[in-house]
């Protein structure tokens, strides 16, 4: 795992993504950028390295070509939108890539696409095959038929979770800003850039919470939520400017440049990352006070004889969230189906065969399959 500059040179896996503030031109796509990019990609490629690029403009691409202001578009526009821009963003980028004997491949995923196991792993065999193929995966949101449900909701987020697909050693996010500061650069001259932030705290993603936030600029909160994500899964991560991809190079060469997260000194097990961060919740447990603390405090399993009610629809194996009186307690996989869990609902785990006619095991949600809101 990557945890300082001086390691930044072992990646061999790397993420970057690259959004529509650098790709985006008032008749499509910055064709510049992408060139850019492209050479430093077959440069790390002869070094022997593997990169995926998480890649932003289909939306913008397909309103230059149609005409139409982005800021006003419904959402069926902006699904519209995307299948116009998606071929011509691939042509920019199967353009640039070509000008180096490379071959380039689209990934369009949604957030179901990683909810479920098997897709999950499919999508990463799909990645682990080009790159032994000599492709070069560019990875995008499936926009055309994404609904809110299914939606990572910003490329950021996209981005961590290919980084956790792929297995990478490091994920770059570029962007129009320099890196995180400790101030917002546009209202304090005197605002300084954070080389390094070695933990991603609550406060500090309240601090960057949004437009004129105190820290970074727009937009920065959704970088920090990210690479919380790719760091807690083990994945280093670095939010620098993006107008000169070829700083890229210069970065791997432990030059000071944005900012670096470190991958997480425990790397989080796949499975409960999975849980935590990839899954939608289908349902919510609401369990009592004594239940809740043996969650939080003790990370027992959620038995039966602790909870109150039941929200929701949802089978077993499912993803449900845990709640207490206090609020939101935790997130797992459910070993009961809802209708079986009322059925259970505050009666001792002795007496669930009793009731069901058969049992599954004591408890309503393993401790292995638990994640606590203090672990996400």
């Amino acid at each position: 795992m990557i945890r300082s500059r001086a390691e930044l040179a072992r990646a061999r896996r790397i993420v970057v993504k690259i959004g529509s503030s650098l790709l985006a031109a008032p008749r499509g796509v910055r064709h510049a950028p992408m060139r850019a990019l492209a050479e430093v990609v077959a440069r790390w490629r002869r070094e022997g390295r593997r990169v995926v690029i998480v890649s932003s403009g289909a939306v913008a691409a397909g309103c230059a070509r149609l005409g139409w202001r982005p800021a006003r578009l419904s959402v069926p526009e902006k699904q519209a939108a995307a299948a116009v821009g998606q071929p011509g963003l691939m042509r920019a980028w199967a353009q640039a890539f070509a000008e180096h004997g490379l071959t380039v491949a689209q990934m369009l995923l949604t957030k179901d696409d990683l909810r479920h196991r098997r897709r999950w792993l499919n999508a990463s065999n799909t990645a682990n095959t080009l790159w032994d193929a000599g492709v070069v995966p560019i990875v995008n949101e499936n926009d055309t038929v994404v609904v809110e449900e299914i939606k990572f909701g910003d490329n950021d987020r996209l981005a961590a979770l290919t980084a956790l697909l792929v297995d990478a050693d490091l994920l770059v996010m570029l962007t129009d800003v320099d890196g995180l500061y400790d101030r917002d650069p546009r209202r304090h001259r005197d605002a300084k850039r954070l080389s390094l932030v070695a933990r991603i705290t609550p406060e500090l993603l309240r601090a960057a919470g949004g437009a004129g936030a105190e820290v970074g600029t727009g937009g920065m909160r959704t970088k920090l939520e990210a690479a919380r994500i790719a760091t807690t899964g083990g994945v280093a991560c670095v939010v620098m400017h993006g107008g000169d991809p070829g700083r890229l190079v210069r970065l791997l060469a432990g030059e000071e440049l944005g900012t670096l997260f470190p991958a997480a000194a425990e790397r989080a097990r796949k499975r409960r990352h999975w849980i935590a961060h990839v899954l939608q919740p289908k349902g919510r447990i609401y369990v009592d006070a004594g239940a809740a603390r043996a969650l939080a405090e003790r990370k027992a399993s959620l038995l039966p004889v602790g909870i109150v009610r039941v929200e929701g629809q949802f089978d077993k194996g499912e993803c449900v969230e845990i709640v207490g009186p206090a609020g939101k307690v935790a997130r797992g996989l459910a070993g009961y189906s809802a209708e079986e869990v009322r059925r259970i609902a505050g009666r001792p785990s002795r007496e669930i065969a009793a009731i069901l006619g058969y049992a599954e095991g004591p408890a309503v949600v393993h401790r292995d399959n638990l994640v606590l809101v203090e672990e996400e």
